[in-house]
């Protein structure tokens, strides 16, 4: 986004992300802290999916970038962690996360590091 772009804020409920052949891509930021990633996490694979049918087979969905913002107590409590490293490294630039951490008072592994923001 850029300075005075419209935004729009979803929270609780019931949501889902299924882009059709011929949408318009769309740029995702997802927004999670704790649990609440499951959705999320869920809403993730399935852009991978789309992003490797995509590259693969040459589908005609038009995918945007998706950056997921996660923040937990510790790297302990980050669930999914290294699938999403994963999917990161699988679809560079198309898929991107920061991690956010409040209560840390360990070491953070390096594979972590570059990702990690907070204490």
């Amino acid at each position: 986004c850029t300075l005075d772009s419209e935004v729009a804020l979803r929270v609780g409920g019931d949501f889902f992300f299924d882009p059709q052949p011929g949408d318009s891509p769309v740029n995702l930021v997802l927004i999670a802290g704790g649990v609440g990633i499951n959705p999320l996490f869920s809403i993730l694979l399935h852009i991978a999916d789309l992003h490797g049918y995509q590259e693969g087979k040459g589908n005609r969905h038009k995918l945007g970038t998706a950056k997921l913002y996660y923040s937990a107590k510790n790297t302990s409590e980050l669930l999914f962690k290294r699938n999403i490293l994963g999917l990161m490294k699988a679809f560079p630039g198309k898929i991107t996360c920061c991690f956010h951490v409040t209560q840390q008072c360990s070491q953070i592994c390096k594979e972590l590091q570059p990702h990690i923001t907070g204490k």
